[in-house]
C-alpha cells in the first residue's frame, strides 16, 4: 500500500454559468437545507439515491453519496450530481463537523457521482480520482455537463472536478487515526472505477461496482465487472455501500443478485451468438427472465446486452 504525496495539479473546472436572474440579484442566496442521512458506521455517513433519471425535480440526486469524518479531517465520497445535489450534502457535512474537507473521491466519472463537485471548490480539497478519469474527462466530460444542463438548466448542473490525485493501483488517504484504502480497478463498470475501504469499520464504498435493486449499468466490461465483482470478495469487509440501493448492504452476500444479472446476460448472449443470432435478437430477449427483479429495467437492459454483445462476439 503506498501513500501518495499530493501535489496539486488541477482546480475545478467551472461551467459557463448564466447572469443570475433579476429576482436573484438583489436578494442572499437561500442556505441549502441538510439531507435526512444515514449513519451506516461511526462517521461514516450516506445520502440514499432514489432510482430515477436524472430530473429537475430531484437534482440528480440519484446515486448514494455520504461523507466519512476522521479525527482531522473530513473525505467527500462522491460529491453528488448537481449543483444543488453537491450544496445539500455540503450542508449536511456541517450540521455534523466544522473539520476541514480535505477530499473529494470521486469513484468513476458519470454525472450523478460527480457532478456536485462546484460545491466543494471553495474548501480546496484535492480531489481524488481513477488515473483514467483524466482521459475520460477529455472525452466525455462536456457532453455529460451539456446533457445534465439540458435536463436541470445551465446553472443547477453543476460541473466535474479535475482529479489532483490520480490513483492507478492502490493509494490511502489518513483523515486523522482513520484510513481509508483506495483501489483503482480494471475495466468493470466503466474503465475508471476506484474502491474505497473504510479500515476502522470495515466498511467498503464501492459506487458503481455494485447495483442493488436498480438494474446495473454496463459502461465498460461484462467480463471484468464479474472478475472485480468476485475478486472484493475476499476484502476485509463485512459490509458495503453500493452506488445504487440501500444506504448499506451485507458484504459479500449483497452482490449476489448482481452476478445473477450479469452472468446471465453473460450466458444468454453467448447462446444467441453459437446459434447466429444478431444483436438486435440479443437486445429485445437477452436477460428478460430478469425483469420483475430491478427497478429501471427496461431503460437499461438493452443497452447492456448491445454493449455486451459487442465485447462477447470477438470471443
Amino acid at each position: 500500500m503506498k501513500e501518495w504525496a499530493v501535489k496539486r495539479r488541477g482546480a475545478l473546472l467551472l461551467a459557463a454559468i448564466a447572469a443570475l436572474r433579476p429576482d436573484r440579484a438583489l436578494s442572499a442566496p437561500i442556505p441549502a437545507k441538510p439531507f435526512l442521512m444515514a449513519e451506516v458506521a461511526p462517521g461514516l455517513h450516506v445520502r440514499q439515491g432514489v432510482h430515477e433519471e436524472a430530473t429537475l425535480e430531484n437534482q440528480d440526486g440519484i446515486a448514494n453519496i455520504g461523507f466519512v469524518v476522521g479525527r482531522d479531517a473530513v473525505a467527500v465520497l462522491d460529491p453528488g450530481g448537481s449543483r444543488a445535489d453537491g450544496e445539500r450534502l455540503r450542508a449536511s457535512i456541517r450540521e455534523r463537523t466544522n473539520l476541514p474537507i480535505r477530499y473529494v473521491v470521486m469513484t468513476h466519472l458519470h454525472p450523478d457521482h460527480v457532478f456536485g463537485a462546484v460545491a466543494f471548490a471553495d474548501d480546496g480539497p484535492v480531489f481524488v480520482g481513477h488515473a483514467r478519469m483524466a482521459a475520460m474527462l477529455v472525452q466525455r466530460g462536456e457532453f455529460y455537463r451539456n446533457a445534465l444542463a439540458d435536463a436541470l438548466g445551465i446553472e443547477e448542473a453543476g460541473d466535474y472536478a479535475k482529479p489532483d490525485l490520480l490513483v492507478s493501483d492502490t493509494a490511502a488517504i489518513d483523515l486523522g487515526g482513520r484510513r481509508l484504502q483506495l483501489r483503482a480497478h480494471p475495466t468493470a463498470h466503466t474503465d475508471n472505477d476506484l474502491s474505497i475501504l473504510d479500515e476502522e469499520t470495515g466498511t467498503l464504498w464501492l459506487g458503481d461496482l455494485l447495483f442493488v435493486d436498480r438494474v446495473p449499468a454496463l459502461d465498460g466490461s461484462i467480463l471484468g465487472w464479474l472478475r472485480e465483482t468476485k475478486a472484493l470478495r475476499d476484502a476485509p469487509a463485512t459490509r458495503a455501500v453500493p452506488g445504487h440501493g440501500p444506504a448499506i448492504v451485507p458484504w459479500p452476500g449483497a452482490a449476489a443478485a448482481q452476478e445473477r444479472y450479469l452472468g446471465g446476460l453473460v450466458r444468454d448472449i453467448r447462446a444467441i451468438i453459437s446459434h447466429g443470432g444478431d444483436i438486435e435478437t440479443a437486445a429485445a430477449t437477452a436477460g428478460q427472465e430478469e425483469r420483475a427483479s430491478w427497478a429501471l429495467f427496461d431503460a437499461y437492459n438493452g443497452r447492456n446486452v448491445t454493449g455486451a454483445f459487442k465485447e462477447l462476439e470477438w470471443e
